[in-house]
């Protein structure tokens, strides 16, 4: 339980009664994020009191009306851990609404450490690019994991060919099956000119990878502006992009409100892909100590079965 916010969060642990109401679920913990959001919550910067933290967990049903008893189960949503208490105990209960399901090819450590990229990935892909079946989609910066899982859920939505784009020098063993094709980008930026017609294009990169990327969208196509490690600035042609009524859209992820299913279609997206992100679980009693490391951006899961 959180004591107080401000610099070095107190925090303790401390046992409270947990008793699912109408429309709530009871869960038993197994696993928890410490993601930005806890971050925020535990530097006083969100208006709540001294509560139990934790925005995304993984867990096995106790009592619920929308899963079956011993299902498991990632927890996210509805202001869990922000509005209403959070994660980071034995038990939790959370509305019904932040109770969703993980796919039994998906083991629940991947599921939650790959949450939050998965939902970025779909609200790119599904959300703002709209990509429909049978469509070609273009994903920029392939070998970054984000992008990868863009990868993922492009195809798990029926695209009939994802074409990656990486740098000459950049090693691709990591995208495995994601792809149908690699295209190189030189080293300025340049998109080669053996990158075909696309429907879609999902770019991470920004910079000159985005104008690049333009001259070769379809008629009436789109590009998801997802990202600018490659450059924040870029040129567009007017010209190619009036006259072949090409739509640029911006992803902004903290503006997007997640539809109903996203999470569980998210996860079920990336699930064939069988990525494995690099991830290290402690034991919850270490919780200060990965709240100090994961502000440089190290991933974390805390082990809810070890709490003392």
């Amino acid at each position: 339980m959180l004591r107080r916010h401000g610099p070095g969060p107190e925090l303790a642990v401390e046992e409270i009664e947990q008793t699912a109401g109408p429309g709530e679920t009871l869960v038993e913990m197994r696993l928890a994020s410490v993601t930005a959001q806890d971050r925020t919550a535990l530097s006083g910067k969100q208006p709540a009191a001294s509560f139990t933290p934790g925005s995304e967990g993984f867990g096995v049903v106790v009592s619920s009306a929308v899963a079956e008893t011993g299902a498991g189960v990632v927890l996210r949503g509805e202001g869990v851990g922000v509005t209403r208490p959070g994660l980071w105990g034995r038990y939790a209960v959370v509305p019904d609404a932040a109770v969703h399901p993980v796919p039994a090819s998906l083991d629940p450590a991947t599921a939650l450490a790959l949450l939050t990229p998965a939902l970025t990935a779909h609200t790119a892909v599904r959300r703002v690019g709209q990509v429909r079946g049978g469509e070609t989609v273009v994903v920029t910066g392939i070998t970054g994991l984000v992008a990868r899982l863009c990868a993922a859920v492009a195809r798990s939505a029926g695209a009939a060919r994802v074409i990656g784009l990486a740098g000459v020098v950049e090693p691709v063993d990591l995208v495995g099956d994601l792809v149908d094709q690699i295209v190189r980008v030189d080293e300025l930026g340049q998109v080669g000119r053996d990158l075909p017609w696309c429907d879609l294009a999902v770019d991470t990169l920004g910079g000159p990878v985005t104008s690049g990327v333009l001259g070769h969208i379809t008629p009436g196509g789109r590009i998801a502006l997802l990202g600018y490690k490659a450059g924040e600035f870029t040129t567009l042609d007017l010209h190619q992009l009036i006259g072949r009524d090409l739509r640029v859209l911006p992803v902004n992820v903290q503006r997007t409100t997640l539809e109903p299913g996203a999470v569980g279609q998210a996860l079920a997206d990336i699930a064939p892909a069988r990525l494995r992100p690099e991830v290290e679980l402690l034991p919850a009693a270490q919780v200060s100590e990965v709240l100090d490391r994961s502000a440089s951006g190290a991933r974390f899961l805390l082990d809810l079965t070890a709490l003392s």
